[in-house]
């Protein structure tokens, strides 16, 4: 079983600004933090799969050689490996299973017990290159599976209240895809995922989310809704409103494609741009 940990969160962050980067002047970097840093031959041996392999000056020239103002960082929040993986004898690579919302994952880190502290420092590094810091975040559903899967934290705190359930009650809405789904209908879940997005701007000063499966998080019992709780949530909250807001407009439950559908305040992730430029661009 995961336990509690105590995190000391002194960080001297000096000067450290956010950039402030227009829409129209961002261009977006998405990358793999573990294999951005293992690929890349400015990155030295030791600190390759690491927060402060993103630090290195090599890794800063190149991406501000290409023009970008933003590194879009795929998930860093804690994450447990699928147990299906683990059967063979694999890992979780690309981090979509989160169990932890506060708390940068250990195995980034050069020296785990500094996750906090390292995650910290590369964020003040991207900042004095003039890059802001998007995370990636999963806040559709947990690493705690279906009803076969571990009671890790919220299945055991209150599990009618953190999931989409059925009227049985006994298995799990599976708009996601991974066996369970994070019901932001609930007043404490929405609290839950505000103060997580508050902290990561107020504590860990990035600069922006793209929210994974974002079409969940507007989905409420009756449908989706532009609306919704949520994303009025951070409409009017002073701290969210003020950072960049992306959204994936997509799932798989019921009008899952919702791409044109966010209101005002949220970017989307454009797929049928994305195909139609890719198309154009391969001939």
């Amino acid at each position: 079983m995961p336990k509690c940990r105590v995190v000391d969160p002194a960080f001297t962050w000096g000067d450290d600004r956010p950039p402030r980067i227009s829409w129209e002047r961002t261009i977006i970097y998405e990358m793999h933090v573990r294999g951005y840093t293992k690929l890349h031959p400015g990155v030295p041996e030791e600190l390759r799969g690491t927060f402060r392999g993103l630090t290195e000056p090599a890794v800063l020239d190149y991406l501000r050689s290409l023009g970008v103002t933003a590194v879009e960082l795929l998930p860093i929040h804690t994450f447990v490996d699928d147990s299906y993986l683990l059967d063979k004898g694999l890992t979780n690579y690309w981090g979509y299973n989160t169990i932890s919302f506060f708390a940068p994952a250990r195995r980034y880190a050069n020296v785990p017990d500094f996750a906090f502290a390292e995650f910290k420092e590369m964020v003040a590094r991207f900042h004095g290159a003039g890059i802001e810091v998007i995370l990636d975040v999963v806040y559709n559903h947990t690493a705690e599976g279906n009803e076969l899967g571990a009671t890790l934290s919220f299945k055991g705190i209150d599990n009618a209240s953190y999931y989409r359930l059925p009227e049985q009650r006994r298995y799990y809405v599976n708009d996601t895809g991974t066996g369970n789904t994070l019901n932001l209908s609930h007043p404490r879940v929405l609290q839950m995922v505000t103060d997580s997005l508050r902290y990561w701007v107020q504590e860990m000063h990035v600069d922006g989310f793209r929210f994974d499966l974002g079409t969940i998080l507007a989905r409420e019992p009756y449908g989706f809704d532009e609306g919704g709780g949520f994303l009025d949530s951070c409409r009017q909250d002073a701290i969210l409103s003020s950072v960049k807001l992306i959204t994936e407009p997509w799932d798989c439950g019921p009008g899952g494609y919702q791409v044109g559908g966010f209101p005002p305040g949220w970017a989307e992730w454009n797929d049928r741009f994305r195909d139609t430029v890719r198309a154009f661009w391969k001939g």
